[in-house]
């Protein structure tokens, strides 16, 4: 599934370009359109850390020119930048560097020789539990796109979150990624909720209640116990370290965030539009907000 999509329109030689970069779950694309032609295409597996994209123009003889696109900030905007033997003749952002991204991720791993084993190490640890995820986000969007009715849509998931949690007992690998004993006390306030309160608004409110009270229990932790419990099991998904009382309390700020969000979506907008916001829309929001958490949780 896409998160998110960039497009940096062009003209280079009197011809219409464009670099269109999407970002996955998994890997970072960036494809060059000549007069609306894909003619060159990269991408790189976010375990894999971070590079420039370097795509080849069509120029005359004797002359050499390209276009690179890379992260030009630690939010994951990108950027273009036009070369020309060895002259950069535009930027989408002019001052700012494409290789920004690509030269943090060398200033880390100088600062930590083994991050990139890191990173995939907690990927294949974690991967299991993401695709759960993901799998039960699925589930409730298509139930209540097919049958209509949010009640049933909530059960059928709190159904199948139970499943995971019976299934976690008979395999090896981290179905609940770290947070089983949280996670099953919150599925059953969320399953207690969904079942005394079927009504389709309240199945609708669930995410700012529970959110609300999710990000409670966060900022305590981080506030009165410095992040032990949950912001030592969040830090577990990534790939640098991180203070773990800071951790806590910045999740809990993007709870209060989402909840807020997902109030006024129910509140001033159509159901469909709120299931569809509340599966897909919401999520580019939560990575913008998470890196700004990691940067102000980072160790330096």
């Amino acid at each position: 599934m896409q998160l998110w999509n960039f497009v940096r329109p062009f003209k280079f030689r009197g011809h219409d370009y464009a670099v269109k970069v999407s970002l996955t779950f998994s890997k970072t694309t960036s494809c060059l359109y000549w007069e609306d032609k894909p003619v060159d295409e990269q991408s790189m597996n976010h375990k894999d850390g971070s590079t420039t994209f370097v795509h080849p123009l069509k120029t005359v003889t004797g002359s050499e020119a390209h276009v690179e696109s890379g992260y030009i900030s630690w939010w994951s905007n990108i950027g273009i930048a036009v070369v020309e033997d060895k002259q950069v003749i535009y930027e989408s952002h002019p001052g700012k560097d494409v290789r920004y991204g690509e030269k943090l991720l060398k200033q880390m791993v100088v600062n930590n020789p083994d991050i990139k084993n890191t990173q995939k190490d907690k990927w294949e640890t974690n991967k299991y539990s993401v695709y759960a995820d993901l799998a039960l986000g699925a589930l409730f969007f298509i139930a209540g796109k097919i049958t209509g009715d949010l009640a049933l849509a909530t059960m059928l998931g709190v159904a199948g979150g139970l499943s995971l949690i019976l299934l976690q007992r008979f395999v090896k690998v981290d179905l609940l990624g770290g947070f089983a004993v949280f996670g099953t006390i919150m599925l059953l306030i969320s399953g207690t909720f969904s079942l005394f309160l079927q009504d389709d608004y309240w199945v609708q409110m669930k995410g700012t209640v529970l959110g609300l009270l999710t990000a409670s229990v966060f900022f305590l932790d981080g506030v009165l116990r410095k992040g032990t419990y949950f912001g030592a099991r969040m830090e577990r998904y990534m790939p640098v370290k991180l203070h773990h009382n800071r951790l806590a309390i910045g999740v809990s700020l993007t709870g209060v965030f989402n909840a807020l969000g997902n109030y006024l979506v129910a509140e001033n907008f159509s159901q469909d539009f709120w299931l569809t916001y509340t599966t897909f829309l919401d999520t580019p929001l939560l990575v913008i907000l998470m890196l700004l958490v990691l940067r102000w949780s980072r160790k330096t």
